[in-house]
């Protein structure tokens, strides 16, 4: 149930703040009418043992009782009973609700995090490398991918429709090198390489947050009961879950590796076309299970983001740094920010990193804790989360902008060692 992992006691005392939270992150909740329904819950169940208290008395009562007595005692139990079937239609009733409001309850944001309501008001905080100056005509990724015959759209969406691609010769190799190289980048960062399921429980999907706000990105196997999954994270969040670590155990890192599903709803046009927004992808995803501790969960985040502007370097694209506002954030981000690469067809940034720290917000919804050094005190684990690198997406910023004016695509050099050592696909 979803309120034995929220500190209630907290959220009472903190109402303002977490109310305040609620308005910043566009989320519709009333904590006063959240911390109501609590009461009553509590309170239903505290009658609920009382009466089921007195019914137990009265039945270990009856075999001793005289048979002038008996009847009474047969008739209060089935009033008893009336009044505990009542007790919990209530408590079936009650609990979704309950349930369904402690799920939306939102992580607090830093003080610092910018206020807005969309990704119109994120803040810019860097940018790193101009955008190229082209003596020549850009061409679209989707353009270069079908004058080289590197993608087949056509066939493709015979087989499943708009938003799918096929990928063909170089650049099939190139999405394969790209992995190759972002799986070497994160074991030379110390951390620990896994491959996951993309078939996922609920349960996985309400540990991390998806559900239950994000419902209609995600598919669905009904004859399973169970999801597709859109990201590695997903899996990783619930890999320890009800588990108690050792506080020795832990930095825990992770890279997770696995094919990732969205719907991606949103209108279809010529931004969206081709690699951009596709229903199915590959990404290497980094996660860090630390101590609770903010100062140190906060050193991570910064070494996450460290890791995915090297990465951008290392593919010599232009980007940006943002950081998100807390309508655009979600539910249960403590601070995030993204990057974004440059698309030279566009005229703009398309994001290809995000970033953030979640506290012991998704600990907390997946039971992951661990005991302290010392005091064996038990704590919520603090996690956090970041793309190393997904494609097909970032494949369209190496295609536009490493183009050349005779429809080449030049390699970045870092990829290289991954493509035979060729400079051009």
């Amino acid at each position: 149930m979803a309120e034995i992992y929220v500190d209630m006691k907290d959220l009472a005392a903190r109402r303002d703040e977490f109310q305040q939270a609620c308005e910043a992150k566009c989320v519709d909740l009333n904590i006063d009418v959240l911390l109501v329904k609590y009461e009553g819950f509590l309170t239903l169940n505290k009658n609920l043992q009382l009466w089921q208290a007195r019914k137990n008395a009265l039945s270990s009562s009856l075999p001793g009782a005289t048979p002038d007595k008996k009847p009474a005692i047969i008739e209060e139990s089935k009033e008893v009973g009336r009044f505990i079937s009542e007790i919990e239609d209530n408590i079936r009733k009650i609990k979704p609700e309950l349930d369904e409001m402690l799920w939306r309850l939102p992580n607090i944001p830093a003080v610092d995090t910018p206020v807005g309501k969309s990704d119109e008001e994120n803040v810019v905080v860097r940018q790193v490398g101009a955008p190229k100056k082209f003596d020549f005509e850009v061409r679209s990724h989707y353009d270069l991918l079908l004058m080289n015959n590197w993608a087949d759209f056509e066939r493709a969406s015979k087989v499943s429709g708009t938003r799918s691609y096929i990928l063909k010769g170089s650049a099939s190799r190139l999405e394969i090198a790209l992995h190759m190289y972002a799986m070497d980048k994160m074991a030379e960062k110390g951390f620990t390489m896994v491959t996951v399921p993309s078939i996922v429980f609920e349960d996985a999907l309400y540990g991390t947050g998806h559900f239950p706000m994000a419902r209609e990105d995600v598919y669905y196997l009904e004859k399973d009961n169970m999801y597709l999954s859109g990201t590695a994270e997903i899996a990783i969040n619930s890999m320890h879950g009800g588990e108690i670590l050792e506080e020795n155990q832990l930095p825990i890192l992770y890279a997770g590796y696995s094919p990732c599903f969205r719907r991606e709803a949103g209108a279809a046009g010529k931004d969206t076309r081709g690699l951009v927004r596709v229903h199915q992808f590959m990404k290497v995803e980094q996660f860090v299970i630390c101590k609770n501790d903010l100062a140190e969960s906060e050193k991570w985040r910064e070494t996450l983001l460290a890791v995915s502007e090297e990465v951008l370097a290392d593919l010599e694209l232009p980007y940006q740094v943002i950081e998100c506002c807390t309508g655009d954030m979600g539910l249960g981000k403590y601070k995030m920010h993204d990057c974004e690469a440059w698309m030279p067809s566009q005229e703009k940034y398309r994001e290809t990193h995000s970033c953030s720290n979640l506290t012991d917000w998704q600990a907390r919804r997946t039971n992951l804790r661990y005991r302290e050094n010392g005091t064996n005190k038990v704590k919520f684990a603090y996690t956090l989360n970041n793309t190393a690198l997904a494609t097909p997406r970032i494949m369209a910023q190496i295609l536009e902008n490493h183009q050349t004016a005779d429809g080449r695509v030049r390699i970045p050099e870092k990829i290289r060692p991954y493509m035979n050592n060729k400079e051009f696909l």
